[in-house]
């Protein structure tokens, strides 16, 4: 499988997971109280560029499904879109920890302090106080990036270097 086409595939199975992981929590995945395993995925721009674009479709898609406004569809999907694109500019950082730390920090801060303005402006609203909103989507946030994100980079990293022709961008058995 050439370069393109595998960052398409792994693309769309990475938005794909997203509206799924969202989809299967609906109840809880959007609202003042959110709590979104697909947010998980927001570490993968560490590992694939092709997860930037993925993660922003998926997010749009999630959002559609979910019924929310339509501010909060495109500006919540924009939202994920820099936290992707300031987690991918992390990854030629040095020591997995670092990376990790720095990485998730964008898609927990963007959303707590982002998701609640768009939220006013949308509903009129929030269902808390602002800063109350940002300190819920902090924990929960935090909780799904750092809690499940981290075991996803490590056994993406090991999958990497196990299986490069699968996880990596280069079929190292087709050289000739």
């Amino acid at each position: 499988m050439n370069k393109p086409t595998k960052m398409l595939t792994r693309a769309g199975v990475i938005a794909a997971l997203y509206v799924v992981l969202t989809f299967i929590v609906l109840p809880v995945a959007s609202g003042a109280i959110q709590f979104r395993p697909s947010e998980a995925l927001t570490v993968l721009p560490l590992l694939f560029a092709e997860s930037v674009p993925a993660l922003f479709v998926g997010c749009l898609v999630a959002n559609l499904i979910a019924g929310t406004a339509v501010q909060d569809i495109v500006f919540g999907a924009l939202v994920s879109l820099l936290a992707a694109l300031l987690t991918r500019a992390c990854c030629k950082m040095k020591g997995k920890g670092a990376k990790i730390a720095a990485g998730g920090i964008f898609p927990v801060v963007l959303n707590a302090f982002l998701l609640p303005l768009i939220w006013m402006w949308a509903y009129g609203a929030l269902e808390f106080a602002y800063f109350a909103q940002v300190g819920l989507l902090l924990l929960s946030q935090g909780v799904v990036v750092y809690g499940l994100g981290i075991p996803l980079y490590l056994s993406m990293t090991k999958a990497q270097e196990r299986f490069p022709a699968v996880f990596g961008y280069e079929n190292k058995n087709a050289r000739g």
